[in-house]
């Protein structure tokens, strides 16, 4: 039986890594709800863009910090998942460094620092427009059964 023209196995690894994300973002509704643009993909890593539009403020007229944690979540998600194994974040953290105001436009960016047998981890910096960090998220990834893209296996 020979492979699909676009089965996972043919594909480069940033090819998989790309069609990972626009098979997630496809099913993601919280996602694509907030507005969220995928930027760029590859491999363990990801980058996302996110504006702050004014229903994003809360009672300090700054971003809600639950705002900025989804944006740096959704890129851990999308990071982890570029090797088309279904992986669920196992814990993580966030340190807010500074407020954000709404307009502006938050660009959270993923990197692997290790990924060791089902298990990852994750940092994520988020920026705003300026390029100053505002903040800080780690996650450990975990990997389970299933791909996002059928591998027919």
């Amino acid at each position: 039986m020979s492979a699909q023209p676009n089965h996972p196995a043919q594909m480069t690894p940033d090819e998989l890594a790309r069609a990972t994300a626009a098979a997630m973002y496809e099913n993601d509704a919280c996602s694509r709800a907030l507005g969220l643009e995928i930027v760029e993909v590859r491999p363990g890593y990801a980058r996302l863009r996110m504006a702050v539009r004014d229903d994003f403020l809360n009672g300090h007229q700054i971003c809600h910090g639950g705002l900025i944690f989804t944006l740096a979540d959704s890129t851990f998600a999308f990071a982890c998942n570029t090797y088309n194994i279904n992986t669920v974040a196992a814990g993580c953290s966030i340190e807010f460094l500074r407020p954000v105001k709404g307009g502006d436009v938050l660009t959270a960016e993923a990197v692997e620092q290790t990924l060791s047998g089902r298990t990852g981890i994750y940092d994520i910096r988020v920026t705003n427009r300026a390029e100053e960090t505002v903040a800080m998220f780690r996650g450990k990834s975990a990997q389970i059964k299933g791909n996002l893209i059928p591998t027919g296996d």
